[in-house]
């Protein structure tokens, strides 16, 4: 890891995290075992939706934020994918919409009553069919009611307009096919005016939502690319992958000049899956990782070096899913308690 021996201004030399108290976590929640690199997560001011494991289909949970305790093995889930749920995400829009994907090549959108549930929801309120194969990945549009974008093991990005009476779609609005392998991460910039792709050909692609075309591409020998992540207003993209040595790392690249990145940092030599989380009120950067314990604190600044590490949060505990909204940062570790802590930023992290 590069050091940088100059001082600096900064006010978040000292952040830190701690465990949260039993009686603040969530436990005996039974988080899937599925191997697909993804969140496994989700949550929003009013709820955390957790993916579980589901004899004969897919199904999540989704539980009121302030119900912490051990959760009833009958509680009910949200069920009705024929297949294992692989992505599940809320609307920015809607705090009691969510939409999850499948392997059974579906994405559905449901509706959360906004009282406790007390049985299992099985019918959603839309189906979205248009995959040849499983979906793996879905983004709400930004900016834009009612649009959201899914990929799947087709190649194919398809954007689809949820604002209609009909319970099933079978046509989305648009249809992006320019990716030739699985595309890994999707990442909108704040206005939703540009899509950042990262695909597992190794290729970082700029894409215009609207047209479809490849506005650039990115194909850096030195990165092997996993997640993609714009960086809010400050037009950069921070990307997470491995180096040619097979190293974990993370690069920092101008959105106007994708040629070779602003910054390559080697983190270890570790093989879980790196998860880059923005905060853009403070532009701190968290790093997080599946399998790992620890979470690395990252500030970004438009001058050089760009990209200043901090501090990192340590617990023997692994990670297994991870989720955010706005600043707050809910990981779910091998226990099902996550952990709160305390910065000097006021924000607040769980874990």
């Amino acid at each position: 890891m590069s050091w940088h021996p100059q001082y600096r201004s900064s006010k978040f030399r000292h952040v830190y995290g701690k465990p949260a108290s039993k009686e603040k976590c969530y436990d005996c929640v039974p988080i899937t075992c599925s191997v697909h690199d993804n969140h496994f997560c989700a949550v929003n001011p009013h709820f955390i939706a957790v993916v579980t494991e589901c004899a004969g289909g897919g199904a999540f949970l989704v539980i009121p934020i302030h119900q912490t305790g051990k959760l009833d093995p009958h509680y009910p889930r949200v069920c009705g994918h024929r297949g294992n749920v692989l992505d599940i995400k809320w609307s920015p829009f809607d705090d009691f919409v969510i939409a999850s994907c499948s392997e059974d090549a579906t994405v559905k959108i449901w509706d959360i009553p906004k009282h406790l549930l007390t049985k299992n929801i099985t019918s959603a309120k839309k189906e979205l069919l248009g995959h040849a194969r499983r979906v793996g990945l879905i983004e709400w549009h930004p900016t834009a009611s009612n649009i959201i974008f899914s990929t799947g093991y087709d190649y194919k990005i398809m954007i689809w307009n949820l604002d209609t009476k009909e319970p099933v779609i079978e046509n989305p609005v648009k249809t992006i096919s320019c990716h030739r392998d699985v595309i890994l991460s999707m990442s909108f910039n704040t206005d939703g005016s540009l899509l950042a792709t990262a695909c597992r050909d190794r290729k970082i692609r700029l894409v215009d939502p609207r047209s479809g075309a490849i506005l650039q591409e990115a194909s850096y020998k030195n990165h092997r690319v996993n997640k993609v992540l714009f960086l809010g207003n400050m037009k950069k993209l921070l990307s997470t992958g491995t180096s040619r040595w097979n190293n974990r790392q993370i690069a920092l690249w101008e959105q106007g000049d994708l040629s070779v990145p602003l910054v390559e940092e080697d983190l270890d030599g570790s093989s879980g899956l790196l998860f880059p989380f923005y905060d853009s009120d403070t532009h701190m950067l968290y790093v997080v990782s599946k399998g790992d314990g620890n979470i690395r604190y990252y500030e970004i600044s438009a001058e050089k070096p760009y990209l200043n590490y901090l501090m990192e949060y340590r617990s023997h505990l692994p990670q297994k899913g991870i989720g955010e909204f706005v600043s707050p940062l809910l990981l779910w570790g091998s226990g099902c308690w996550p952990l709160a802590s305390q910065d000097p930023t006021q924000h607040s992290l769980l874990a």
